[in-house]
């Protein structure tokens, strides 16, 4: 039997050279950080028509938890809870209209959910790609945003800040007179500026 050609033996061992490059013993997934709600320095605004004039509020109570990571940004999720009866428009009256059966309902929806399973890049920053919940109504949403991080006393902090919008009556905010739109606006723009920590 005739022993390989050495350009045989030559080809093999590049091929071989080249497979291990491509994945490489011990190779691992990038580190992905874990970032809670700094509460204290991070608002969530809301903005909306009312008799034809702009109005806002926000709300004093809700959770992020984000796990991010630029370079892995598959392996990336979003989670955010408003605790609805925070609500806070500047108006003690309108407030409790607001918390009502047929706006948000608090006593049965305490909550509004978003959860994101997919951040991708833009652009102009990142999307959450996810899921909102509200008065147990759920669509498909994107929030757009920009983050970034910084060392501060020696520890990791994330801003993250972004404006999206939302039609109310898609998640049934708005029963019987205020279904209406010529008095309370349908579309609800939302803001947010939130200072997260690194856990």
């Amino acid at each position: 039997m005739s022993s390989p050609r050495p350009a045989a033996i030559v080809a093999a061992t590049f091929g071989l050279q080249l497979l291990v490059a491509a994945v490489p013993a011990g190779a691992e997934t990038p580190a992905m950080t874990h970032y809670v709600l700094d509460a204290a320095k991070s608002s969530l605004e809301f903005t909306f028509l009312q008799a034809g004039a702009g109005n806002k509020g926000h709300f004093n109570h809700f959770t992020v938890s984000l796990d991010f990571s630029a370079e892995n940004l598959a392996a990336s999720r979003l989670d955010v809870v408003v605790e609805m009866s925070s609500v806070d428009t500047g108006d003690q009256e309108r407030d409790d209209t607001v918390r009502g059966a047929d706006l948000f309902a608090v006593a049965k929806f305490p909550q509004a959910h978003f959860v994101a399973s997919q951040i991708t890049k833009t652009g102009a920053g990142y999307e959450a790609v996810g899921k909102l919940t509200i008065r147990g109504v759920t669509h498909d949403m994107r929030v757009p945003f920009s983050f970034r991080t910084a060392t501060e006393a020696g520890a990791t902090a994330g801003y993250m800040s972004g404006k999206t919008s939302l039609r109310r009556l898609d998640y049934g905010v708005g029963q019987g007179d205020w279904k209406a739109t010529d008095q309370v606006g349908n579309e609800v723009g939302v803001a947010f500026s939130l200072r997260l920590t690194a856990h």
